[in-house]
């Protein structure tokens, strides 16, 4: 009996203490894990009394994807027979050391189907793409595809680069139930649209580097959606993005169409 108005008194003061308006409720927190005590005198089984832990957050599982994070590979431009010769447009046999795209992945949701080893994944991310130009070949303006030689200077640097939104749809495969270990192999598409492109040269003149960067359309594509596959263990992995549609403005110019494979490391 002491025993019983000694708890009470305990459970009280903690009461008291954490300042609680409502008096029929105590509640007592212990680092993770909240009690609550309810007096329920007016039920109908009078003295019930109802404690209710909060559960741990350890114990609530995420299913991570493995989109966020950086990408970086080379480009190469294909013809639409999967060929990277342009017999009539020379100026897209592009320079693969100087094309390279790199992406920034950095939202990403994963809906289950089953558990975590199986899974579609979306997202947001923005693409950089950038395509070496050989030859010193110049845009002969923004609104048209045809490129004249500057016989003055020597580019030491010539591209043409964009820059894209993008967000994935992809079905994701898991070996562990953890994402943070194991293999993952996950394909799909990435749907991608325009925010900026530029063309920018580099000469030397005196000694000294002369940069010129000019914005413009020069025909691309508002839009981009690529076959893409990802395959990894842990947090590294390697991935392969082809082009479904054709890079430029097909009314302007011959179907060009890149492929990017690299590295990944996933956040």
């Amino acid at each position: 009996m002491r025993t019983g108005l000694f708890i009470t008194f305990i459970f009280f003061l903690f009461g008291y203490a954490n300042g609680q308006e409502d008096p029929d409720t105590t509640t007592i927190r212990m680092k993770e894990k909240k009690i609550l005590i309810i007096n329920n005198d007016g039920g109908e089984d009078g003295d019930n009394d109802t404690i209710d832990a909060a559960p741990d957050h350890k114990t609530l599982k995420h299913f991570e994807a493995h989109w966020a994070g950086v990408e970086f590979g080379p480009t190469i431009l294909l013809n639409s027979a999967m060929k990277s010769s342009f017999p009539n447009d020379k100026q897209w046999e592009n320079d693969p050391g100087r094309s390279f795209s790199w992406n920034f992945n950095f939202a990403e949701y994963k809906f289950k189907i089953y558990k975590n080893y199986i899974g579609l994944t979306t997202g947001l991310g923005l693409n950089w793409t950038q395509i070496g130009l050989k030859n010193n070949l110049l845009f002969a303006n923004s609104d048209s595809l045809w490129t004249i030689k500057d016989t003055v200077n020597d580019y030491q640097k010539n591209k043409l680069r964009a820059v894209y939104l993008t967000a994935p749809l992809m079905l994701e495969f898991c070996t562990n139930s953890d994402s943070d270990k194991g293999f993952y192999l996950a394909a799909g598409v990435i749907g991608g649209v325009r925010i900026g492109s530029s063309t920018k040269q580099v000469i030397e003149e005196d000694k000294a580097k002369v940069r010129t960067k000019t914005k413009g359309v020069y025909g691309l594509n508002a839009f981009r959606l690529d076959a893409a596959v990802k395959l990894g263990y842990k947090d590294i992995g390697v991935f392969a993005n082809y082009n479904l549609l054709p890079l430029f403005d097909t009314d302007k110019t011959v179907g060009v169409y890149p492929l990017t494979f690299g590295l990944t490391v996933n956040f």
